[in-house]
Parts: structure tokens; sequence; C-alpha cells
């Protein structure tokens, strides 16, 4: 290389700096601040379990951010604050009494559930903040936490148990007579899911209910093809859920009272912003719309979003199954 061409080259090279430079100053100056709005409702439960969450979780999932210095350089400050505004949203530790107590309990389980599975914290967190990791003994403490909290809350209902979930689906009826209850996205309840196969049941010994699940047409040729990544619009998957069985005295097992219908039903256009998924539920014998504004849905497809191998749907059976 001759002289001319390492000086224009010097040049070059000179000038992509001050470019790059000139852009790194830019990124700082329109870096991305979080705040830290006031505690409105703190969460409150054992110290050993509080002080998991606070090392573990609230950096995320609280008002309480405790920002590195290298958290506010850009470009890395816009994905930080991206993170945190997610995670704020899907559940907010600063926040936690403006829920009912039956969503802080289902929040409690998801959380249990993504560590259990090493979805969280998030692995590119804890390689940079290793102090955040949770042992095997910590979960264990957080599992037995919200076991004991579950068989409390479902303990306080259990003298409504009164009459077996197939009596109480026929007083549902009656008492709506012909009102049809809609989610505030527009899903409207109905009764013809009961003509439908059943495509799998559960029980969840963790908040003590069983649940029955059905499909429809679309959805049952989907499972028997494979076709599930992603299922076809038009797909419908609803679960019946009752609380804690009954055991009579011939020792023939039964639901106790019925607690709430939830459905997903595919639609890849309308609910493109909930990986193609509605979701609606209807709680108690009156049929209740859970959710006040769309947004509940968001926190419908956060958890659903643990099982993208089965698009985004739990307990479905192998297609030998059905």
């Amino acid at each position: 290389m001759n002289f001319s061409k390492q000086k224009r080259y010097n040049k070059s090279v000179v000038l992509l700096g001050c470019i790059l430079f000139a852009g790194f100053v830019g990124l700082q100056a329109t870096s991305p601040e979080i705040s830290n709005p006031a505690i409105s409702g703190a969460f409150k439960g054992p110290k050993e379990v509080t002080s998991i969450f606070e090392r573990a979780c609230y950096d995320c999932h609280s008002n309480e951010t405790n920002l590195k210095w290298y958290d506010k350089i850009a470009p890395f400050s816009y994905v930080v604050a991206a993170d945190v505004k997610e995670a704020r949203d899907r559940f907010n530790f600063s926040e936690w009494d403006s829920i009912s107590k039956g969503d802080q309990e289902t929040k409690l389980w998801y959380m249990v559930n993504m560590i259990d599975a090493r979805k969280m914290p998030l692995p590119t967190y804890t390689t940079i903040h290793p102090g955040a990791k949770i042992t095997k003994e910590e979960l264990s403490i957080l599992k037995n936490y919200v076991i004991d909290l579950s068989r409390k809350n479902h303990a306080l209902g259990d003298t409504a148990k009164i009459k077996t979930g197939g009596e109480e689906v026929v007083k549902v009826e009656k008492e709506r007579g012909h009102q049809v209850p809609t989610s505030v996205n527009g899903i409207a309840y109905f009764d013809d899911y009961k003509n439908w196969k059943v495509i799998s049941s559960t029980n969840r010994f963790d908040n003590g209910t069983i649940r029955l699940i059905y499909g429809n047409e679309i959805a049952v040729n989907a499972i028997k093809e494979n076709k599930i990544k992603p299922w076809p619009n038009g797909a419908v998957i609803v679960k019946v859920v009752w609380n804690s069985q009954h055991e009579d005295a011939e020792g023939n097992v039964k639901p106790g009272n019925f607690n709430n219908v939830q459905m997903m039903i595919r639609d890849d256009k309308k609910f493109k912003d909930t990986e193609g998924w509605g979701f609606a539920r209807f709680n108690g014998l009156g049929l209740e719309p859970y959710g006040k504004t769309v947004s509940f849905a968001t926190s419908c497809i956060n958890c659903h979003r643990m099982v993208p191998e089965n698009g985004f749907v739990f307990d479905i059976p192998t297609k030998n199954k059905l």
C-alpha cells in the first residue's frame, strides 16, 4: 500500500470512528430512563420467601429496580428498559394488593413453574447478575409457600361444596336464563362445547381443582394430524374447572363445586397480539366474565408462552389417544 492509499485509509478509519462515537453519544442522549413509581401495595410474605423474590425478581418485577452502571449505557439500556416494562406488566410486587387473591395465587404458581423450568430469572440476566440465581433449596421454599397458600385459600370455600359439578352447572343455566355472558374482548359464553370430544383431563393438586378439556372438530383434527404449530383458525378449546374432589361413602370420587369455564379461540388476525389466541374465562355460578380490560389476555398468553412446542396450548394428548 503506497503512502497516498495509506493516508486515505487512515482518514476513512478516523471518519468511521468519529461516526461511531457520535452515534454512541447520540444513543446515550436518547437512552430511556427507568423510573421507580411509588409502592402502592407491596407483596407481603414470610421473610425467607420475600428475600428470595427481592434478590431474584425485584429488579424487573417491582418499582424498586436497582440499576447497575452498565445497565444505563446504551444500547444495553434500551434492552433493560424493555425488559423491565414487560416484567412489570406481567406482575409487579410493588402493586401486589391491586390484584385479587385468586390472581395472586395464579401468578405465584406461574413464577414457581417458570423458575422450575429454569426460564426465570432470565439466563441473560443471571449471566450478568449471578447473585439472582435461585437454588433448589430456595425453589422448595417457594413451592411449599404457594402450596400452603393454596390450601388455605381453598379451605375457606369448602363449606360451599354441597353439590356435585353436574348439579351446579344445571343451576348455572337456570339462573342465567337468556342472558349470554360476554367477555370484554367480545367472546361470548356458549354451551355447545358439552357435545364436543373430551381431549384431556387434568388434576391441579397445587390449587385443588380438576378439569375437563373439550375441543371442537377443528381442534381435534389438528391434534390428530399434528397441525398445531400453528393451530388452524377456528380451533376452539374449552376447559371446565371444578374445585377439589369429593369421595362419597361408596368410595366414588366426584368433583366439588363448579369453579369456572375457560375458552381459547383461534383467530390469528383478530387476536394477533396474543399469538393468535383469544382468551375468555367465566367464573362461578353466575358465569361472571373475568377481566375488566382486554389487557387480561396478556396475562393469559404470558403463561401459555411456556409451551410454544404445543402451539401455546397446555394439556393436549397425543394424536394416538384421540
